[in-house]
């Protein structure tokens, strides 16, 4: 059974119902400057307000940070009591063994590259985060942006991957693509933010499809 996260989430209404509909993971942007945005005390406020209704246990909560100081990513992992940390930016193997929480380390895909360039490039990263007990999450790669960009990459590239390895998929996933994305990649698991929202806000019929999508792939 494939799992899935739903990112980006900015009221607790959206996280319940995305526990509900039975995501695996529920993400939260601490990125600086980008749409989805969440303030120490506003995610803290949401997430005690998630637990007042849900309780303890349940879905994974994954903080999503970029090239941001380590003191501050802990300090919001104790605050909001994350269990994962999304890394989506240039962080080195030495920043990830600081982190105290399980780690995700974004990997974008440049498919502007050759396919067997990008294969063996792409099975080195892997490898190297999966020997230091991260876990992979592969997403599009868009000059100037660091994810969420709502566009696909060539999913068939993942065929050339080692075999056995637990990784994320990412990048312009929604209720209408992710069954193919799900048997064309075999993922451990999917990753949506854009592609459960209407105009720029989540939407409870798109993340109901959504989870419906993925869990057709049974």
């Amino acid at each position: 059974m494939t799992l899935f996260k739903i990112c980006g989430l900015q009221t607790a209404e959206h996280a319940i119902f995305a526990r509900e509909c039975g995501a695996t993971f529920l993400g939260f942007v601490f990125v600086n400057g980008v749409r989805r945005e969440l303030s120490l005390s506003n995610a803290a406020e949401l997430i005690e307000k998630y637990r007042s209704v849900c309780g303890d246990g349940g879905p994974s909560l994954v903080g999503l940070f970029a090239d941001q100081p380590i003191d501050m990513v802990n300090e919001i992992i104790d605050k909001c009591g994350l269990d994962y940390v999304q890394l989506c930016g240039g962080e080195e193997i030495d920043y990830w063994a600081e982190i105290e929480s399980k780690v995700i380390k974004q990997i974008r895909i440049d498919g502007s590259k050759e396919r067997t360039e990008i294969v063996e490039w792409l099975n080195l990263e892997m490898d190297a985060i999966v020997s230091n007990n991260a876990i992979p999450l592969l997403d599009r790669y868009e000059a100037g942006q660091l994810g969420g960009t709502g566009k696909t990459f060539d999913w068939t590239i993942t065929t050339g991957l080692a075999q056995g390895i637990e990784y994320i998929l990412a990048g312009g996933l929604d209720p209408q693509n992710v069954s193919l994305a799900i048997s064309t990649a075999h993922p451990w698991a999917v990753d949506v933010s854009s592609g459960v929202e209407n105009q720029g806000n989540k939407d409870f019929c798109k993340i109901q499809k959504f989870s419906e999508a993925v869990n057709q792939n049974v």
